[in-house]
C-alpha cells in the first residue's frame, strides 16, 4: 500500500516556494535599482513579472488538470520560474533592458504555480473532513511568506548585495521541488478531460467560475479586495515617510498586517466551521474597508492599529476563498479554477498599485479613501450576484 503524502511536507513545500516568491519581488526591485540606477526600470521589472499572470494562470491550470501527475508539472514550473529569476539578474546591465523585461514577463506566466497551483492539489493530500483545517493552514503559509519574504529580501540585499538576494529567492523556490514532485497523482482521469481540447477546457473553467454564484461572488469580492490591497501597498512608502519618520519604516507596516493575518487564521484553524466561508469573504472586505478608513487620519498609533485590522480581514478572507473554491470546483477543473483565481488576484493587486501610485503622490489621504471605497465596493459586489442553489453531477460536497 502506498504511503500517504504527509500534510507537513505539503505545508513546508508551499511555504518555502511562496516565501521565495514573496522575496523575489522586493529583491528584483532592489537589484534593478542597484544595477541600473533607475527607479522606473526597477518598478518595471516588478510590473513585468506580475502582469502576465492573468494569461499564465488559466493556461497553467488547464495543463495541471490534464495531467495525471500534476506534481511533476508543478515542479517543472518551479524550476522554470527560478531559472527565469536567474536570467533576469544575469541580463540586467548586460542585455538591452527590453530583453530583460521580456524575460520577466515570460517568467511571470508561471507565477500562479506558486499560489493556486499548490492549493489546487490539497484535496488529494488530505481529503474529507480534515480539509477545512488543512485549508486554513495552507492559507497561513501565504501570511507567513508575506511576513518573511520582504524581511529576507532586505536582509540578504544588505548583507550579500541586491542581485544575490534574487538568487537566494530562486534557491528557496527550488528547495520546494521535492515536495512538489511527490504530490499525489490524480486517482483517475474523467472522460471529459481526455476528450476535450485545451481551448474547451479553458472555456469550461471560465464558465464554471462565472456560472456558479458562490464561486463568482467569492472571486469578484476577492479580486476587488486585492485592488484595495494593491492601493495600500502603493501608499506604504509615503505612509512610512510622513507618519512614521522614514520610508523604510513602511516595511514594518507590512509585517504588522502579516502578523495579524497569521494570528486571525490561527484562531480560525481551531474553529474551521464556526462561520461559513461565504460570510467571511464579504465580512473580510468590510473589515479591510474600515481599516483603510481608520488609516486616513495619519496618526502613528492609529495607522499601526489600522494595518493590524487590515490583516485580520485579509487572512481569514483568503482562507474562506480557498474553502469556497474547494467546495465549488469540479475535480477535473480544480487546477484551472485555482490558478485562474490567483492570476486575477495578482492582476487586481498590480492594477491597484498602478492606480494608487500617482494618486498617493497627489493626495495620500485621498488614495487611502479611494482604497477604502474599493474595499467597501468589494463587500457590496458579493451581494450583487444573486444566490442560487447549484446542483448537478459535478457539484463538490459542501465542506463548510
Amino acid at each position: 500500500m502506498r504511503k500517504r503524502y504527509p500534510l507537513r511536507l505539503y505545508l513546508v513545500g508551499a511555504a518555502t516556494a511562496r516565501t521565495g516568491d514573496e522575496m523575489s519581488g522586493p529583491a528584483l526591485m532592489l537589484a534593478g535599482f542597484a544595477l541600473t540606477g533607475s527607479a522606473l526600470e526597477a518598478s518595471s521589472l516588478l510590473a513585468g513579472i506580475t502582469v502576465s499572470a492573468a494569461v499564465g494562470g488559466p493556461m497553467l491550470g488547464a495543463l495541471l488538470d490534464r495531467t495525471g501527475r500534476p506534481g511533476r508539472l508543478l515542479a517543472g514550473a518551479l524550476v522554470l520560474y527560478a531559472a527565469g529569476l536567474g536570467m533576469i539578474i544575469a541580463g540586467l546591465g548586460r542585455l538591452p533592458f527590453a530583453v530583460t523585461i521580456l524575460v520577466a514577463v515570460l517568467t511571470g506566466l508561471l507565477g500562479p504555480a506558486l499560489s493556486g497551483g499548490w492549493t489546487a492539489q490539497l484535496p488529494r493530500v488530505l481529503p474529507g473532513d480534515r480539509l477545512p483545517r488543512a485549508n486554513t493552514l495552507d492559507a497561513m503559509t501565504f501570511s507567513a511568506a508575506s511576513l518573511a519574504g520582504p524581511v529576507l529580501a532586505g536582509g540578504a540585499a544588505e548583507a550579500l548585495g541586491a542581485p544575490t538576494a534574487v538568487v537566494v529567492s530562486a534557491v528557496l523556490i527550488t528547495l520546494a521541488l521535492p515536495a512538489a514532485w511527490r504530490l499525489p497523482a490524480r486517482p483517475g482521469r474523467t472522460p471529459q478531460t481526455g476528450a476535450t481540447s485545451m481551448f474547451s477546457d479553458l472555456v469550461a473553467g471560465t464558465r464554471v467560475i462565472a456560472g456558479r454564484p458562490a464561486l463568482a461572488r467569492a472571486t469578484l469580492t476577492s479580486v476587488l479586495s486585492c485592488v484595495a490591497q494593491g492601493m495600500l501597498m502603493a501608499c506604504i512608502p509615503l505612509l512610512g515617510e510622513r507618519v512614521l519618520g522614514g520610508a523604510g519604516h513602511g516595511a514594518a507596516l507590512l509585517s504588522c498586517a502579516a502578523v495579524s493575518a497569521l494570528a486571525a487564521n490561527a484562531v480560525l484553524a481551531r474553529f474551521p466551521r464556526a462561520v461559513a466561508p461565504d460570510t467571511i469573504i464579504w465580512v473580510g472586505a468590510l473589515v479591510q474597508a474600515a481599516a483603510l478608513t481608520f488609516a486616513i487620519g495619519g496618526q502613528p498609533v492609529a495607522l499601526i492599529v489600522a494595518v493590524l485590522i487590515a490583516g485580520v480581514g485579509e487572512g481569514p478572507q483568503l482562507t474562506a476563498l480557498f474553502a469556497v473554491r474547494h467546495r465549488e470546483a469540479p475535480e477535473h477543473l480544480r487546477g484551472q479554477i485555482f490558478t485562474t483565481g490567483a492570476s486575477l488576484k495578482i492582476t487586481g493587486f498590480a492594477l491597484g498599485a498602478a492606480v494608487a501610485g500617482p494618486l498617493a503622490t497627489w493626495s495620500l489621504p485621498g488614495a487611502l479613501a479611494f482604497a477604502a471605497s474599493v474595499a467597501a465596493l468589494a463587500a457590496l459586489a458579493f451581494f450583487a450576484i444573486p444566490s442560487a442553489p447549484t446542483s448537478g453531477p459535478e457539484r463538490s460536497p459542501d465542506l463548510r
